[in-house]
């Protein structure tokens, strides 16, 4: 009886194939025209997974969320593998995570720490006033130092401002409309489908100078119907019988220096946005440039020297953990896997398995349809992560970066309006509303699950879009 090949061999095997194989021979992209739209079922289960488990199984997704998701991941690989070639597989793989997932989660990661090592200290009153300036603050924000960030430094203390409030659900909905989505919409820092066409040939201030009037009306009307919302519901409850972070006199930060840093990772980003090097290296058909690598090594220093200058106190006080980013991490690991079958159908065009939604965006007369594209791209964000997305309709509508500047204005602004305000109709939309939603879950705010988040925003949100679709994008 032949003696079973032992784990270790097998994996010392496997690397040899991956290490020995000339790059060139990754070099490959998938042609989606080619594949069925069964490929789409790994990503498929993925987002029902995320959606049902926590629901009908809290204890089991607790405990065992990152092996589903890997799960779902290998039920890609590995039939693809197996019909594609390995090759061809691990090309994709590779791709996805350098290119992709290890930048999303390197900035992800630098914001979510700087912004845990700034407290603001003081309990102020979870009045409809405050909460109304505290969202209008991020809001703004958002577009300076980047949903993820804004989101990270104000959930906490908006939060504490309302522990003593029996109704607060709302208070994190909305918060997560306003700051963790629709008010990054303005410059390239807000969010990263903007960055992404920045790096594209998009001018830096061009997203402020046209997408300004529809952020603003978005802005506007969330925050109006917050306020009412939140005054039906201070005048209708009683208040704990005792505050949990009793009042404190003034308002003040620690761990101010870590504003620096969060200098840093601005600096950062944009440096490899503007720098341009012949300086490259191939990573299994995967081209990594000189200024992509500076970024995350910096992004990575930026998380170490943080953790090492922020005092234990800050952190302590901030309830400080990386649990919502390891959740994150895991999570978007499988979707990034996932989705590459998904964007390569997209990017196929009309010819491809979801051609139906390419022709969708387009008039009869062969012209782009703007509010078609700002449904399109924004239903798609809605579920899919936003930033390859708008990567796909930008390609989509052109690609040339004058032109949609120019001549297809309205139709930039309606893909770039759509990838940043529609994800905030789902947890999985955008990067934030995941970890904003686990950091008031571990505060005792009890969250709506899934589905009965997207009934906010379908309440709320959809109709918005509705009137915006008739006034902007005509």
């Amino acid at each position: 009886m032949t003696a079973p090949v032992p784990p270790k061999r097998v994996l010392r095997c496997l690397a040899f194939v991956l290490l020995a194989s000339p790059a060139a021979v990754w070099a490959a992209d998938i042609d989606g025209a080619r594949l069925s739209a069964w490929w789409s079922l790994p990503f498929v289960g993925t987002l029902v997974s995320i959606a049902l488990l926590p629901l009908g199984a809290p204890a089991f997704w607790h405990h065992h969320y990152g092996k589903v998701i890997a799960g779902w991941a290998l039920a890609f690989l590995l039939p693809f593998a197996a019909i594609n070639g390995v090759h061809l597989a691990g090309a994709q793989l590779v791709h996805a995570l350098v290119a992709e997932y290890i930048p999303f989660i390197a900035v992800l990661a630098a914001l979510f720490a700087v912004s845990g090592g700034i407290h603001i200290r003081g309990n102020l009153r979870g009045s409809p006033r405050l909460n109304t300036a505290i969202l209008a603050i991020g809001a703004v924000l958002a577009s300076l130092m980047g949903t993820t960030g804004a989101s990270m430094l104000l959930i906490r203390p908006l939060i504490r401002a309302n522990d003593n409030r029996r109704h607060k659900a709302h208070v994190i909905v909305f918060f997560i409309f306003i700051v963790s989505n629709v008010g990054g919409a303005l410059t390239p820092l807000g969010d990263p489908p903007l960055f992404l066409g920045f790096l594209k040939g998009v001018d830096f201030t061009w997203t402020l100078r046209n997408i300004l009037p529809e952020t603003l009306f978005v802005t506007g009307i969330l925050l109006v119907l917050f306020y009412l919302l939140d005054a039906w519901y201070f005048r209708h409850e009683a208040l704990l019988p005792f505050d949990p972070t009793p009042d404190s006199r003034g308002v003040a930060f620690e761990g101010a220096i870590n504003f620096w840093l969060l200098g840093g990772i601005v600096f950062f980003v944009l440096l490899s946005g503007v720098w341009k090097s012949k300086i490259g290296f191939d990573v299994f058909g995967t081209e990594v440039g000189l200024p992509g690598l500076v970024r995350d090594a910096a992004l990575v220093a930026i998380v170490l020297m943080s953790l090492r200058i922020t005092p234990s106190r800050v952190h302590a006080a901030n309830h400080f953990g990386w649990g919502p980013m390891i959740e994150v991490a895991k999570l978007f690991a499988g979707i990034f896997v996932t989705i590459v079958p998904v964007i390569a159908m997209l990017k196929a065009g009309t010819g491809g398995p979801f051609g139906a939604i390419v022709a969708a965006v387009t008039r009869p007369d062969g012209q782009s349809d703007p509010a078609m594209y700002f449904w399109a791209t924004g239903i798609l964000s809605s579920f899919l992560d936003n930033a390859p997305t708008y990567l796909v309709f930008f390609n989509t509508a052109g690609g040339d970066p004058q032109a949609l500047m120019t001549t297809y204005a309205t139709t930039l602004a309606a893909i770039s309006a759509g990838a940043v305000f529609m994800g905030a109709n789902t947890y999985i939309g955008n990067a934030p509303n995941l970890m904003v939603k686990a950091i008031a879950e571990s505060r005792g705010v009890r969250m709506p699950s899934f589905f009965g988040y997207m009934l906010w925003s379908g309440g709320i949100l959809v109709p918005l879009f509705v009137l915006a679709t008739f006034i902007f994008f005509r």
